[in-house]
């Protein structure tokens, strides 16, 4: 396959700023992996497709206020600084992304907050934007750690180009969001309410949770037209015996694997065996889907709809089909769905 393949015109106003008002009532698109039937729903009616014992599978991560901005030394120069992961507690060193880049050299130290109370030194530099940082911080680390989240915002994507709000703090999250760790939010999870979660209970419905933190490889521009050149960056995830039991469970008994967002597919299909079976996993992942793929595992996925030449895309497009996934999303554009991360929801079943 190729990158250009996966280039469709989409209208600035259909990328969503803001989410439903109800988690549960954005629109679904329901696509039919066997006959290629498109429905028009709302996300809670996904409780008509799913029952007894059958098994959807989250991701738990939990979006932490990656975004801060600070001031240069010396010049003041604003510098937005992007958290990436903690390297090491004692030392307060962080992997970050800052921007502009090209002011920001090793030695240079950057000041947060209204009184400059945050203070960190540019020890490395890691690509063009990375640097790696050491907060220069007395005290202990649960407070050095609530003291940064606090000068931080919640990382919404760029192409929702607003200002942050507070409302994000809650909604760019799932309700089952308790694994601090990602810096992009797995979007598919938005939709589930603790009502919609009750009621799928009701229906015996069994959830499984599995962690994988979703990095900013997510948003990364490929630039490569052939896909099989194309390096994904690696993401860390835990799949841990709870989740095997049952999602193992659930499949011996013939019962539907619904997988919630491209995360979980991406974890679910790094840990599969050859028998369709999981397996307990606890490290990182690079693994990269595109069409033609042979999935071992997932019966249906929910997904949200995703914009043009992206991996998401990319993903989504193997599960469901390249042609009916193409022509799923040039329905979506005629019928005004909207898109990206605060947009609604397509499920996709057989």
């Amino acid at each position: 396959m190729k990158l250009s393949q996966f280039k469709f015109k989409l209208p600035e106003e259909l990328i969503a700023l803001y989410p439903a008002k109800n988690r549960d009532e954005s629109r679904l698109m329901v696509v039919h992996k066997k006959t290629g039937e498109i429905e028009h729903r709302i996300f809670k009616d996904i409780l008509d497709y799913f029952g007894n014992g059958d098994v959807f599978v989250f991701n738990n991560t939990r979006v932490f206020p990656a975004r801060l901005y600070g001031n240069k030394e010396k010049t003041g120069a604003r510098i937005e600084v992007f958290l990436l992961r903690e390297l090491n507690p004692d030392l307060r060193l962080w992997d970050v992304l800052v921007d502009p880049a090209r002011k920001i050299r090793i030695g240079n130290k950057l000041y947060f907050g209204e009184d400059d109370s945050m203070v960190a030194e540019v020890i490395d530099n890691t690509t063009s934007r990375g640097r790696t940082l050491r907060f220069l911080y007395d005290g202990d680390h649960d407070k050095f750690k609530r003291d940064l989240y606090n000068l931080g915002e919640t990382p919404l994507p760029k192409y929702i180009n607003r200002p942050v709000e507070p409302d994000d703090e809650a909604r760019y999250q799932s309700i089952f969001a308790t694994e601090e760790g990602a810096v992009v939010a797995p979007a598919a999870g938005f939709h589930f309410s603790r009502e919609l979660m009750k009621r799928l209970e009701i229906k015996d419905c069994r959830f499984a949770f599995l962690t994988m933190h979703c990095g900013l490889g997510n948003y990364r521009e490929i630039d490569v037209e052939d896909l099989t050149k194309h390096k994904m960056d690696s993401e860390q995830m835990i799949i841990n015996a709870d989740v095997i039991e049952t999602v193992n469970h659930g499949k011996d008994e013939g019962h539907q694997i619904c997988v919630v967002g491209t995360s979980v597919m991406r974890a679910v299909e790094t840990a599969v065996c050859t028998d369709g079976h999981l397996k307990e996993y606890e490290g990182w992942t690079n693994k990269f889907i595109f069409p033609p793929y042979e999935f071992g595992l997932a019966t249906s996925m929910v997904t949200n709809f995703h914009m043009p030449l992206s991996t998401l895309l990319m993903m989504t497009a193997a599960f469901g089909g390249y042609e009916l996934i193409m022509e799923a999303y040039d329905v979506a554009v005629k019928e005004k769905y909207h898109f990206g991360a605060y947009g609604d929801a397509m499920l996709i079943i057989d």
